[in-house]
């Protein structure tokens, strides 16, 4: 009689999973050659380090980072800098691709002789340090703490709202209140920075939204009406869009509607109608298209100067919960950078040129368009490029519960998404494979956000606690306990220094290195 081998235990299963995901796929069999390359700066165009010759069979991207990490000097693990490459053949758009170059090494139009220059660009020229210490508990809020953002500018200002009804400015270097931004009648669930920081709009459960100058925390004109249920989210008009003195802003609503307001003359310039059911998130992308996510299970896409339907996009089973785009962190801070204030240009059509070299930056590695990516309570999230196709790129599993909130990191490479079955999942932003789970959350993670070079996240759950993790490792980097009841909220500021939370227990952290 035949043996019949048993089937394969769970330990042998994962052992096979984590090889599968280790083992890179075998490119197409690899000529015997060698290539000469310079890398040359992706703005400028000069040469880094020297030209060398490669063999084909290290060409990949992670090779080359290794490489011009050691040509430029940088030995040492934790100071090299990620690299992102650009295509050399042709008009130097879309990532470095190993197998083209092999291609065109078959086909002959590349040689030994000839020296490939390939562009480069750091992907984190600045270095976050993981937050380690609560440097400061601010008392103020009557009830939790709803949601909290940090000030495009600097991580001196975080606002947060709250179920007391309010609204606050935090001055986070003195860790004191600064401003109470009061006026709803009912709990703020939005707190939303223009990207040139000079308005935060608020979105409340009495249907209604305000204005606030963010310098003096004063009201600017009346609550902004139309809306028939409570405001679920709210999402500036990148800078670069914008007309000069005509800031504006769309916000979603429970009442299934999008509107879209002018906030000088504070009227409502187009409502967007045709989702079934509540709308829980909206995003004003940096290309003319806005895209809301709603509980009818659906995602709609809307051209924001005619107020046309451009895409419907099905794929989810259930609720969508949230949706975050591949330019979500340069179209938040516009013209603002790591720099601060001394970076700042002078007049309007030079910040607005600022803002827009900064968006088409972080879309040229997808050849110059949006990523989307949209989390539900299927337990799924899906990858899109819905400039060029409705169908997703990828249905991202793993998730045993629903999937609150997603995110990318501030380079467009990595996705984290945050779930009730207590995890933190990361993904690869190009093509939507998982890369680790984040374990150490013993309740639901309501929010997580990564820093702004890209190299740690943040989590915020149930179990009371923050937690900072190493997205390279999947690692945990920090515990972060000290809050006495749920995190609802967390932001870790544009300029990397300070991560803000907030949550049941009513009282503002800010976290530092």
């Amino acid at each position: 009689m035949a043996t019949v081998l048993p089937p394969p235990s769970k330990r042998q299963k994962t052992a096979a999973a984590a090889r599968a995901r280790d083992q890179v796929e075998a490119p197409p069999e690899i000529p015997e050659g060698v290539q000469r390359i310079q890398f040359t700066d992706a703005d400028t165009g000069e040469a880094r380090g020297p030209v060398v010759t490669v063999s084909l069979a290290n060409l990949s991207p992670k090779n080359l980072s290794l490489l011009l990490n050691s040509l430029l000097g940088q030995t040492d693990p934790a100071d090299r800098l990620p690299y992102r490459f650009y295509n050399p053949l042709g008009d130097s758009t879309g990532e470095f691709s190993q197998e083209q170059v092999i291609k065109a090494y078959l086909d002959g139009t590349t040689t030994t002789e000839l020296q490939l220059n390939i562009p480069c660009r750091a992907e984190a020229v600045f270095k976050v340090k993981a937050v380690t210490r609560c440097s400061a508990a601010i008392n103020g809020h009557g009830e939790s703490i709803l949601t909290a953002s940090f000030s495009p500018a600097s991580s001196s200002r975080l606002a947060t709202g709250s179920g007391d009804k309010t609204a606050r400015i935090w001055d986070c270097d003195t860790g004191t209140p600064l401003h109470t931004l009061k006026g709803h009648t009912g709990w703020v669930l939005v707190v939303a920075w223009s990207p040139d920081n000079g308005i935060l709009a608020t979105g409340s459960m009495d249907n209604t939204i305000r204005l606030w100058d963010a310098e003096k925390g004063t009201p600017m004109g009346n609550p902004l009406k139309g809306h028939t249920k409570w405001i679920n989210s709210i999402s500036w008009e990148p800078y670069h869009l914008r007309e000069p003195g005509r800031p504006r802003f769309a916000s979603a609503s429970r009442d299934y509607t999008i509107r879209i307001w002018d906030a000088v003359s504070q009227h409502t310039d187009m409502a967007l109608t045709g989702h079934k059911a509540s709308v829980s998130c909206v995003k004003w992308g940096g290309a003319g298209w806005i895209y809301s996510a709603s509980h009818d299970r659906s995602i709609k896409i809307w051209d924001a100067a005619k107020g046309t339907l451009v895409h419907t996009l099905n794929a989810h089973a259930h609720w969508v919960n949230h949706l975050a785009l591949s330019t979500d962190s340069v179209l938040r801070t516009g013209f603002h950078d790591h720099k601060g204030k001394k970076a700042i240009p002078e007049t309007v059509a030079e910040k607005r040129q600022k803002a827009k070299e900064r968006y088409e930056a972080a879309t040229l590695g997808a050849g110059g368009i949006e990523r989307l990516v949209t989390a539900s309570d299927d337990c799924t999230m899906y990858l899109w490029e819905p400039a060029k196709s409705t169908k997703p790129l990828q249905r991202m599993v793993g998730h045993q519960k629903q999937v609150n909130h997603v995110t990318f990191s501030a380079d467009g490479a990595l996705i984290a998404s945050a779930g009730f079955d207590n995890h933190v999942k990361l993904w690869n932003a190009k093509d939507g494979k998982f890369l680790h789970t984040l374990r150490g959350h013993v309740a639901p993670v309501y929010q997580c956000c990564f820093s702004p070079d890209s190299r740690l996240l943040v989590s915020a759950s149930k179990d009371t606690t923050l937690k900072a993790w190493d997205v390279r490792t999947g690692k945990i980097a920090e515990n972060l306990p000290g809050h006495q009841d749920e995190v609802f909220a967390v932001d870790w500021a544009p300029d990397g220094e300070r991560v803000g939370s907030g949550g049941k227990d009513k009282a503002v952290r800010i976290w530092h290195h």
